[in-house]
C-alpha cells in the first residue's frame, strides 16, 4: 500500500522571524485566520485552500499554529528526538465525546432491554468475528469474510497463515474481555502480542518479547519509501513502562478523557513498534482494552477495523500528519473519534433492525411457546437466508453455550420440522425446511 507523504508544514519560528512586526500584529489578531468552521486542517490541506482575503497561505498557517500553540497539552510520549507529543481538543471533538458518553450511559438503548440476553451474546460473537477478520485483513490476511466466519463458527483449524491470523485475532479479542478489569503491564501486552502472532511468524521466538538490536525495523512501502523509523530497541523497556503508566491513568497530571486516552494508547504502541510483527493488531487490541476498562461497554459490540478497512490509506496518513506537524496528535484523535462514531451508528442501526425483526416475527408467528431465544434467532436468520447451512458447532459458537445445549436446540428444530438434516456425517449439517414460512404461520 503506497501512501502519499503529506506536505511538510512551514517552520513556525522561521515564519515569525521573517514577518515584519506590523504585519505580524495584523495576522495574529485577525479572527478570519483562526475561524474555519471548526475544521482542523493540516498544512497539506490548507495549502490548497483559498486563504482569507488579504493574506497568504503561510500567514494563514502562522495564525493557526500560533493559536494552537497557546492551548496544546503534552503527554508523556516522546518522539525519537525526545520531543513530546501534544494535542488540543477542538469543538467537534468536545461534541463527539459528549455523544460517546451518552452512548455509554445507554443512549443506544442498552441491548438487553431491547434484543434480549441471547441475541446480545450472538451479536457480541459476531462483532468479535468481524473485528478479528478486518483487523487481520488490514495486516494482509487474504481470506474472504465468508470463509473466515465459517472457520471460526465451526471451530475449524486454520489452513494457511491468513486464516491463522484471523483465529489469533479472535482469541485476542476474547482475552481482552477477560482482562478489562486488570492494570496494563508489560506482561499483558506481551501476552496479547503472543496470541496475535501465534503460528504466523517466520521466527517463532519473536513472540512475546521486544524486538532486539538486530531486528530494528522501519515502516516503509514496497517501493522503499520510509514512513516511520521507530525508537531503537534499547529504549523499548523504559518506553513500555511509561506507556503502561499512561494506560493505567497514572499520568499525565491532569484529567484526560478516557476515550482520548484510549486513542492515544493506540497511537503510542503503533509509534513505538516494539515487536517484530503484530504491532498494528496489538495497538488496536489495546484501544479496546482501554475503552472497556473505562466502562464503555459498547466496545464489545463494535468493530473499528471494519470502518478503518474501508479507507486504510486515510488511517495510515493520520500517523504521518501527526508526525509531520510537530507531533500534533489532534489529527489522529479527530480521525479515530470519527471511526468510533461510525461504528456506534452501525451498532445503533443493528439494534433497531434486530428489534424490528423480532417484533415482526413475534407478531406473525407463535414462537414464544415453541422456541427458546436461541432457536428464534436461528429461525429468524433462516427466514432471511433460506439457503443458509447450519451446524451444531456454529450454533454453539454463536450463542456461547455447551455443545449439548446447542445440539438439543438444533435437534428440537428438526423434530418440529423447522430444520432438515442434509448431511449425517460429522459435522452434521442442517438447512431450513422449504415451507418454513408456512410452518411457522400454521
Amino acid at each position: 500500500m503506497s501512501i502519499r507523504m503529506p506536505l511538510q508544514p512551514p517552520n513556525l519560528e522561521t515564519l515569525l522571524q521573517n514577518t515584519p512586526v506590523e504585519r505580524l500584529t495584523s495576522i495574529l489578531t485577525s479572527p478570519d485566520l483562526t475561524s474555519i468552521n471548526d475544521d482542523y486542517p493540516h498544512w497539506d490541506k490548507l495549502f490548497h485552500m483559498p486563504p482569507p482575503t488579504g493574506f497568504s497561505s503561510k500567514e494563514w498557517w502562522l495564525a493557526l499554529k500560533f493559536a494552537r500553540n497557546q492551548i496544546y497539552r503534552d503527554i508523556p510520549l516522546l518522539d525519537t528526538a525526545g520531543r513530546p507529543f501534544k494535542f488540543l481538543v477542538p469543538n467537534p471533538i468536545h461534541e463527539e465525546l459528549h455523544k460517546i458518553d451518552l452512548s455509554a450511559g445507554g443512549h443506544i438503548g442498552v441491548p438487553q432491554a431491547i434484543i434480549g440476553e441471547d441475541t446480545r451474546t450472538q451479536y457480541f460473537v459476531s462483532s468479535l468475528i468481524e473485528e478479528a477478520i478486518t483487523s487481520s485483513q488490514l495486516e494482509g490476511a487474504a481470506t474472504t469474510r465468508a470463509v473466515a466466519k465459517e472457520m471460526i463458527r465451526e471451530k475449524r483449524p486454520a489452513t494457511d497463515r491468513s486464516e491463522q491470523m484471523i483465529l489469533n485475532n479472535y482469541a485476542a479479542m476474547q482475552r481482552i474481555t477477560e482482562l478489562k478489569e486488570v492494570r496494563l503491564t508489560k506482561e499483558v501486552v506481551f501476552e496479547l502480542q503472543s496470541i496475535l502472532t501465534n503460528g504466523t511468524l517466520d521466527n517463532p521466538d519473536a513472540r512475546g518479547r521486544f524486538r532486539n538490536a538486530g531486528e530494528d525495523i522501519v515502516v516503509e512501502d514496497p517501493e522503499g519509501t520510509t514512513y516511520h523509523v521507530p525508537p531503537p530497541s534499547h529504549e523499548l523497556e523504559s518506553r513500555m513502562e511509561l506507556m503502561c503508566a499512561f494506560a493505567n491513568g497514572d499520568t499525565p497530571g491532569y484529567f484526560l478523557h478516557p476515550v482520548l486516552r484510549s486513542i492515544m494508547l493506540h497511537f503510542w504502541l503503533a509509534y513505538d513498534h516494539p515487536f517484530v510483527d503484530g504491532n498494528g493488531r496489538t495497538a488496536r487490541a489495546l484501544f479496546y482494552w482501554s475503552m472497556l476498562r473505562s466502562g464503555f461497554w459498547f466496545c464489545e459490540y463494535i468493530s473499528i477495523s471494519h470502518i478503518i478497512r474501508k479507507a486504510p490509506v486515510k488511517y495510515a496518513r493520520t500517523f504521518l500528519l501527526t508526525e509531520s506537524d510537530d507531533n500534533d496528535l489532534t489529527y489522529f484523535l479527530n480521525y479515530h473519534i470519527h471511526v468510533l462514531r461510525q461504528a456506534l451508528t452501525a451498532l445503533d442501526k443493528y439494534v433497531q433492525k434486530k428489534s424490528d425483526e423480532l417484533k415482526s416475527v413475534d407478531q406473525n408467528i407463535r414462537l414464544h411457546a415453541l422456541l427458546n431465544p436461541r432457536q428464534r434467532a436461528l429461525i429468524a436468520h433462516a427466514l432471511r437466508h433460506p439457503h443458509a447451512v447450519y451446524s451444531t458447532n456454529g450454533h454453539q459458537t454463536s450463542h456461547k453455550v455447551t455443545f449439548n445445549t446447542a445440539r438439543a436446540d438444533v435437534m428440537d428444530l428438526v423434530d418440529q420440522g423447522f430444520l432438515q438434516i442434509v448431511r449425517l456425517k460429522r459435522p452434521t449439517l442442517f438447512v431450513a425446511a422449504k415451507d418454513l414460512d408456512s410452518l411457522l404461520k400454521s
